[in-house]
């Protein structure tokens, strides 16, 4: 494992090697490039928890942040060897942060504050611990990160933002590699999508993943994630167009290229995409779990007007509004929607675990 503060260059790795930033061009002058993110500011050191699986590719990334105290980001697993390595690698610690508290995240951070004598900041967690909210910040000897909300892969899910390097620690909302399974009712696809423009927004350089390699051009990755949660959502349009589905049916025909193995993973991804346009009004739930199916929605019109109705609504944004300023009538109700008719339904959005094999 690579130890010290970094040079300029790329930030360390545990594995001994320093990637090279590809992605957007950085503008050359003279001797030296203009972008001083990669010139100065906090050193970045993985060390890499023993626990590998297709849920966890190589393992947790436990990312070390600073020196003189540093900040560490997801202990990951009480794994005695694992936090002594963590411990050595970092010296003093300032603070734990925990991104979630999934088991391959969480468990070890309440042993390595005790060894280190440092408090733990997480969105949810045991007693004693700080409350990590939205847009606080936590200071190390030579870094500070923010703390981003980012709810839908889990309700507690915080991504942390180190200003200098412009570099975000996703956790499990954006994996080095493959994509993050978004798996209900804990999962949310709708409060994810929504996190995923969130942390674009924020301009990141570099994503340090909870799991898989250092992503060098955060922004494509995350315009990547967004463009395949799209696609995604036109293939479940697309099958529903056939007739009512389940979601193991609509995997049989949309994940054809990937292992029946997997299948039930992806069903899980699929039960996301349904429940988002289901909330959307776009698409509608017949019978009971775990039986149910569903089908693409007669799209209702404003009653008034004959412009597309909200979900759930007789009226437009426009006419809903008006509604509520004329208030009730005495003994009047709202007549039924209007349809567009069967051959009209909705197109895709652009608005739209983990593992290797499996892109859900």
């Amino acid at each position: 494992m690579s130890s010290g503060p970094s040079s300029p260059g790329p930030p360390e790795s545990s594995s001994g090697h320093s990637g090279r930033p590809g992605g957007r061009p950085r503008p050359w002058t003279g001797w030296r490039w203009a972008d001083a993110a990669f010139r100065s500011g906090p050193r970045v050191v993985r060390v890499l928890a023993p626990n590998p699986g297709p849920m966890t590719l190589e393992g947790t990334n436990t990312w070390i942040v600073g020196t003189g105290p540093a900040l560490v980001v997801d202990p990951g697993p009480d794994d005695e060897a694992h936090l002594a390595a963590v411990l050595r690698e970092a010296g003093s610690i300032a603070a734990v942060l925990v991104t979630h508290g999934h088991p391959d995240h969480a468990p070890g951070a309440a042993a390595l504050a005790a060894a280190a004598g440092a408090p733990v900041f997480a969105a949810r967690g045991l007693p004693g611990w700080e409350r990590l909210r939205d847009g606080r910040e936590v200071e190390g000897g030579d870094a500070i990160l923010r703390a981003v909300a980012t709810p839908g892969h889990t309700a507690d899910h915080m991504a942390l933002f180190e200003p200098t390097l412009a570099a975000l620690f996703t956790g499990d909302a954006v994996l080095g590699r493959g994509t993050s399974v978004i798996d209900p009712p804990e999962g949310d696809l709708g409060l994810y999508l929504r996190s995923l423009r969130a942390m674009w927004a924020l301009g990141p350089r570099v994503i340090y993943p909870g799991h898989g390699p250092v992503v060098w051009d955060a922004g494509a990755k995350l315009e990547e994630y967004l463009a395949h949660r799209a696609l995604r959502e036109r293939q479940v349009l697309d099958a529903l167009a056939a007739g009512p589905r389940t979601p193991e049916e609509i995997v049989a025909e949309v994940y054809t290229d990937v292992s029946a193995l997997l299948h039930p993973l992806a069903a899980r991804s699929v039960l996301a995409h349904l429940m988002k346009l289901e909330a959307e009004g776009r698409v509608a739930r017949l019978g009971r779990p775990p039986l149910a199916r569903f089908e693409l929605a007669t799209p209702a019109v404003c009653v008034r007007c004959g412009a597309p109705a909200l979900p759930r609504s007789s009226y437009c944004h426009r006419h809903s509004l008006e509604v509520l300023q004329e208030g009730p009538s005495v003994g009047a109700s709202p007549p039924p929607a209007r349809s567009r008719g069967p051959e009209s339904r909705p197109g895709g959005s652009v608005e739209g675990g983990h593992d290797t094999s499996l892109t859900t």
